[in-house]
């Protein structure tokens, strides 16, 4: 898909359009330009994050480590909630397009259906238009990581797709795929509305909100131009986060607010998925389950706290390999459960805990994580907290229910369809960060290599032999956690081992000319010749008395031709 910039500024994607499997998806430009579908092992590649991490950084000065620790943070590691809400993401999505499709009767229902709306008039039971819509409701513990998991979700998709001709027939359309607001400080659903138009005008250059502001309009006439808005941008998914700060006062009351969800669900036409803490079921409460037809088939997600099982053990080890200590600690059976113990199986504290105590050591120069150290920076630094993982600790009913952010006891589950599982192995969860780990122990490898080939030139041996010998030694299979001194031994053995081989079969040795004195001494050693003999013997070395007389010969010679000579 190619990048455009629209006027607004935003970045968009040309549309691209792809033969569909599933026949309920065919003839629909704004499904087909969507991505495929992906398997679930898909998704976790997609989805997982594993920055960059040399195990070589942890020799670094300490101020620099500290820094280096914030790059754990970033790991995104896929859970099984992750995998659910991205399978009930690509199905509402898809299916909230159905009854929208722009070359479909249903759009033109659609359109009957508001004017009607708008006039007071009843649709009759036959008129063929149906919503397609799929919304459900997440909700889950703070720190559980729904808001980035949904967010790396949706940024999977592309936000804006710019259609400009769907086989062979003119087609200009901008379609908004996905929306995500977050519900106002304020508690209003006033306030909501007016960050629709708001996100609306910044994607794609409109000026609904300053409309709005000027006629100041009512929530009820915000709502009738929200779903024509809707209509007009085609959008795909409305994501409202921070759910739970909605206030019933502020809104008017508990029936003005279910009456603005059930139009939001059911009438706007488009799937709605309403994100948030235990603390928003006070928004749900009433006769809303009767009343959201929008929710369907697609079932809502409660996401607890994660248990101390394989997930978890999962989770740890995605982070546990980014460590700055320059003593490695061991994954240990006690450092895992002491790390559950202080985080009750919250993902954003483990990463807190466990960055902390990294901190620690390396500031006080201990240089190794202890369960001591877990524990002593876990109650220095999480005070305010403690009261709240006391209580799931101790599993006080009374004292979880203080803390609406996680009781998760009073919610009435009557009110949520059940949750649907997916048959993930932890295996497949895990694929994606053994293949980073591999990957890293491989660039490990190299870097201890190549530094013993340095230390191999120190010590005398030939540069391009030590490369050589070095680059046949496998450890990829073996121990890859071979020290340097370890890989130098054993290359200087497999050198020395290869030189008296060479010796024993003359392999390596130089052909020399007959005439060449270093030929002539090497034959001279088999007689048992010393170097002077053989050199004597050929003529290389001559007798003090042979050239001294020789040279006064030759100058008596050279004297009595001259004498005659004149």
């Amino acid at each position: 898909m190619g990048e455009v910039w629209i006027p607004s500024g935003s970045m968009a994607v040309e549309a691209e359009y792809k033969e569909q499997i599933i026949p309920d998806y065919k003839d629909n430009p704004f499904i087909e330009a969507l991505p495929s579908l992906m398997a679930p092992d898909e998704v976790i590649e997609k989805l997982a994050f594993y920055p960059q991490y040399n195990s070589s950084e942890r020799q670094l000065e300490s101020h620099y480590r500290i820094h280096m620790i914030d790059r754990m943070f970033q790991v995104f590691q896929p859970l099984p909630m992750s995998i659910e809400l991205e399978s009930k993401i690509a199905r509402a999505v898809r299916q909230g397009y159905l009854s929208r499709n722009p070359f479909g009767r249903e759009l033109v229902w659609g359109f009957r259906q508001d004017y009607y709306r708008k006039n007071n008039i009843n649709l009759s039971a036959d008129s063929g238009f149906y919503s397609s819509s799929l919304g459900f409701t997440l909700i889950g513990i703070s720190g559980l990581g729904k808001t980035s998991s949904l967010q790396r979700i949706l940024n999977l998709y592309p936000q804006i797709l710019v259609h400009s001709e769907y086989k062979n027939m003119h087609f200009s359309v901008y379609q908004v795929v996905w929306m995500k607001l977050e519900c106002p400080h304020d508690g209003s659903i006033k306030g909501l509305l007016y960050e629709f138009f708001s996100e609306t005008d910044r994607l794609l250059g409109t000026n609904y909100y300053q409309k709005m502001m000027k006629i100041r309009a009512t929530t009820d006439a915000m709502m009738t131009v929200m779903n024509q808005v809707v209509r007009n941008c085609s959008l795909g998914l409305l994501v409202i986060d921070e759910i739970q700060h909605l206030s019933m006062a502020k809104s008017g009351g508990s029936e003005k607010m279910l009456n603005f969800f059930v139009n939001l669900v059911n009438n706007v036409g488009v799937p709605v998925i309403l994100v948030g803490t235990p603390k928003a079921i006070a928004v749900f409460q009433g006769d809303f389950r009767q009343a959201r037809r929008g929710a369907g088939p697609a079932g809502d997600m409660i996401c607890d706290r994660i248990q101390k099982d394989g997930v978890w053990d999962l989770l740890v080890n995605s982070i546990w390999r980014y460590q700055w200590t320059r003593k490695e600690t061991p994954l240990t059976p006690e450092i895992n459960n002491v790390l559950y113990e202080e985080t009750q199986g919250i993902p954003d504290l483990l990463k807190k805990v466990y960055g902390i105590a990294q901190a620690y050591t390396i500031s006080t120069g201990k240089e190794e994580i202890t369960p001591y150290i877990i524990k002593k920076v876990a109650k220095q630094n999480l005070k305010l907290v403690q009261p709240m993982l006391t209580a799931l600790k101790t599993g006080n009913v009374r004292e979880i229910a203080k803390f609406e952010d996680i009781c998760m006891l009073n919610i009435n589950f009557n009110g949520f369809l059940t949750r649907t599982k997916q048959s993930i192995t932890l295996d497949l969860k895990a694929k994606a960060i053994k293949k980073q780990e591999k990957e890293q122990k491989k660039e490990d490898m190299m870097d201890k290599k190549k530094e013993a080939v340095l230390k191999l030139i120190d010590l005398g041996f030939d540069a391009k032999k030590a490369q050589k010998t070095i680059d046949k030694m496998d450890y990829e299979q073996g121990n890859e956690n071979v020290s340097i001194n370890s890989i130098v031994l054993d290359a200087i053995k497999l050198l020395t081992d290869g030189e008296k081989k060479n010796k024993a079969s003359g392999e390596g040795k130089v052909k020399y000319d007959a005439s060449d004195i270093r030929y002539i001494v090497e034959q001279g050693k088999k007689y048992n010749k010393s170097a002077y003999e053989s050199l004597l013997e050929k003529g290389y070395i001559k007798t003090f008395q042979n050239d001294v007389f020789s040279f006064q010969r030759r100058w008596c010679s050279e004297l009595f031709s001259n004498t005659i000579s004149r």
